[in-house]
């Protein structure tokens, strides 16, 4: 949505109270050459891989400009789109494109280990995380608690040094120069959330500190306006504590009922037991689409569409499943997706709401203060139109330029690509950890996403993960936030290791010999 350099600086009365400024002037970037000369030679070691086609220096050419960089020559007056606070500018909001990975490319690999799934250049991928270098007690690391968190590229925590060095400055409302480039860099962040979900409208992605706050949001401010006495909101078995708690608060502040759809004994919601609790009282439907325990994929589409046919609002939850397969906020129908940017390569404490248009405009604003407004008197406030109208205050500016890089270098691999691969692996890891004597998986649905939770006889789930990370590997231990299902299964706790598309089939072989070695001690 930036306007090209040669086009006329919009004119603006002088009275304006309010700006955004969508170009700027160049800013140096670091130089590239020294990731230019490793991505050749990793070019000539393989040069059948997919490497060919992929620029390991970043989600950008070597002649591209960062966001909040302006496409023009050294020397050229800086240029500026001064635009009434109160108005987003023409143009702004960039039209919805072809899902980029609907119908992704594949390679032939080449690394030994890819002979199990050819196609797909581990070791590329895995040079651009630099903390995969770390050692733990002794041993490489072998991080396998990605559904905690994930792991930065260098080109995520490039981009975010770069901001700090050369576009520091709050955003909107200042006219000078590093409040162009970070509004610019903010937008353009902005803009590639709309294009990695496939979301129609830039103004519809809500910038937020994480999955857990964009259901508070919702639950405050759509719920807080659409909930009554004897409402019903329907949630799933398979729910992480925050998209349970939130609604929970809601429910016992309006005199409502929270329920709960059931799984059956694989991990899988049952649909035949959810058509049963949708009823006249429904006002929403709030569904997790990947389980954070046992990695099932919801048929999220389904339970939409279900929904929708008696027009109930959904949201769903896409902390887990953002960064394993590609999202389609319009294929999925929903009201409201959201997910956080640390599942996903991007900082911590940056998330999104995505909310359909006209569901968002019909909510109250859930905070209040500077940003969101467009005039303020003693008697009344105007408010900003979206996406202003719930981005309060001055936001994590720097993390949303971060998130927009780590989309940007999920876009070069492709999801799609990333979704095969990881499944592959997972499907391995399940077949491995199942022939051990004593383990038992939690969580078996064919098809699910990065989760390999399971419990160990003899053993508490704490002394696996210590043990486990005596020899560098990182897991995670104890209820992970979703004690309902855990329960469920008749366990208080599980071991979860989980996977990530710069996880090897070397680093589950590693996970399994070593509890295989636990399991052997204890019988």
């Amino acid at each position: 949505g930036v306007p090209p350099a040669s086009a006329a600086p919009t004119a603006v009365p002088a009275a304006t109270s309010g700006y955004y400024f969508l170009d700027a002037p160049p800013a140096a970037a670091p130089s590239d050459a020294p990731l230019q000369a490793l991505a050749d030679q990793a070019r000539r070691a393989a040069p059948d891989s997919h490497l060919d086609g992929i620029d390991l220096r970043g989600p950008r050419a070597a002649d591209a400009p960062l966001p909040g960089q302006a496409l023009q020559g050294p020397g050229a007056a800086p240029q500026y789109y001064f635009v009434h606070a109160v108005q987003l500018p023409n143009g702004f909001v960039t039209p919805a494109k072809p899902h980029p990975h609907a119908a992704p490319g594949a390679a032939a690999g080449h690394a030994a280990q890819q002979d199990r799934h050819p196609g797909f250049d581990i070791q590329a991928v895995r040079r651009d995380f630099p903390i995969l270098s770390e050692r733990i007690n002794g041993k490489p690391l072998v991080w396998l608690d990605n559904a905690a968190t994930t792991h930065k590229p260098r080109q995520v925590i490039e981009r975010i040094s770069h901001f700090y060095a050369h576009e520091n400055s709050n955003i909107h409302r200042a006219a000078h120069t590093l409040a162009a480039r970070a509004t610019d860099a903010y937008e353009h962040a902005r803009e590639v959330v709309r294009r990695f979900i496939h979301a129609p409208d830039a103004r519809e992605v809500i910038f937020v500190r994480g999955t857990t706050e964009a259901i508070n949001l919702v639950a405050k401010a759509w719920g807080g306006a659409n909930v009554g006495e004897g409402d019903e909101i329907i949630i799933s078995h398979l729910e992480h504590h925050a998209n349970i708690v939130p609604w929970q608060q809601l429910a016992a502040a309006k005199g409502a009922r929270l329920r709960v759809i059931p799984v059956d004994d694989q991990g899988q919601i049952r649909l035949d037991e959810y058509q049963k609790l949708i009823n006249d009282r429904t006002k929403i439907v709030a569904i997790g689409h990947v389980s954070n325990v046992l990695g099932t994929v919801v048929p999220v589409k389904q339970v939409v569409e279900i929904a929708k046919r008696r027009g109930i609002t959904t949201l769903i939850d896409g902390a887990q499943s953002i960064a394993h397969t590609p999202v389609d906020v319009q294929d999925l129908g929903a009201d409201f997706f959201v997910f956080s940017g640390h599942k996903i390569f991007a900082p911590t404490g940056i998330g999104v709401l995505w909310g359909r248009r006209e569901v968002l405009e019909a909510m109250p604003p859930w905070q209040g203060g500077g940003n969101m407004i467009a005039d303020v008197t003693f008697e009344q406030t105007v408010y900003q139109p979206l996406p202003n109208t719930f981005e309060a205050g001055t936001g994590n500016i720097a993390d949303a330029v971060g998130l927009g890089a780590a989309l940007e270098y999920v876009e070069r691999i492709g999801i799609a690509q990333i979704s095969r691969y990881e499944h592959a692996l997972v499907d391995y890891g399940m077949a491995q950890l199942a022939s051990i004597a004593g383990l038992r998986l939690i969580g078996t649905v064919p098809g699910k996403a990065s989760v390999l939770a399971f419990t160990l006889d003899g053993y508490s789930t704490d002394e696996v993960g210590q043990a486990l990370n005596a020899e560098g590997i990182a897991v995670r231990t104890g209820h992970h936030c979703a004690q309902p299902i855990l329960r469920r299964f008749g366990v208080e706790t599980a071991v979860r290791p989980s996977l990530a598309f710069y996880n090897t089939f070397d680093e589950v072989d590693q996970l399994v010999r070593e509890v295989r070695k636990l399991a052997a001690r204890r019988r």
